[in-house]
């Protein structure tokens, strides 16, 4: 049988605000650690800012505005998402909290990905948000949880300071619009396979081994002529 010798690409769209996010990422995270191939999988993270443009408001707001409750009834909403959850081994504490648009946060993201902790920036500011209740909107605690991850201060205020990756992060939600999706997290397997929604570990592992399944042994070759090579050059 033939032998992949490429890797998987894996791509997730997020808002750090959205709850059911850290527990897709939780879940997913558990089907990739028993997927055999998990040590050629690349794992890309995009913005998705679920509230752009808007300043931070009362979560309880947001909530019963989208739901059409009574603010008073958000807390029952919240407890079913804490419970969910709570079964995935997070904390979660969300009434009090405030909502609005991320994109310092997510401009932040963008900055850790060039040293290579994108993924630790932003498993961080879920934790910050969800579970601490810290802010991830103004600028001091965004620089705080920065520097918890080990990104260097001066570079992360500049980048707060500044546009940087502003343009970015506008790109990723216009690609996932593209390719349909209406909300998030969202994953896109291998390319080809969407998985919407916060699934469970046994959807993310039967997505991960379709992928990977699919995947050509080698890149089927569609035109072949004269090369350079560590030999030289074909005449």
């Amino acid at each position: 049988m033939a032998t992949n010798t490429q890797g998987l690409a894996v791509e997730i769209w997020s808002d750090v605000v959205c709850p059911w996010c850290w527990i897709g990422a939780t879940r997913f995270a558990r089907a990739l650690s028993g997927f055999e191939h998990r040590d050629r999988v690349a794992v890309t993270h995009h913005a998705y800012r679920l509230m752009p443009g808007m300043a931070p408001r009362p979560v309880e707001e947001i909530v019963a505005a989208k739901m059409g409750l009574p603010a008073s009834q958000a807390g029952a909403v919240f407890r079913q998402v804490e419970e969910a959850a709570a079964g995935e081994g997070l904390e979660y504490h969300l009434a009090g909290t405030l909502t609005g648009d991320t994109l310092d946060a997510h401009r932040l993201i963008k900055l850790a990905a060039q040293e290579g902790r994108a993924n630790a920036m932003l498993l961080r500011l879920y934790r910050a948000y969800l579970s601490e209740k810290v802010s991830v909107f103004d600028h001091a605690s965004l620089l705080a949880l920065a520097a918890e991850t080990g990104i260097d201060r001066d570079r992360a205020q500049a980048v707060l300071k500044g546009d940087a990756f502003g343009a970015e992060v506008e790109r990723d939600q216009l690609t996932l619009q593209r390719l349909g999706g209406n909300g998030v997290p969202f994953f896109l397997i291998g390319g080809k396979y969407a998985v919407s929604g916060a699934q469970s570990p046994e959807v993310f592992a039967q997505a991960l081994e379709k992928a990977w399944a699919d995947m050509p042994a080698r890149p089927e070759v569609l035109a072949d002529g004269a090369v350079c090579g560590p030999d030289g050059c074909a005449i």
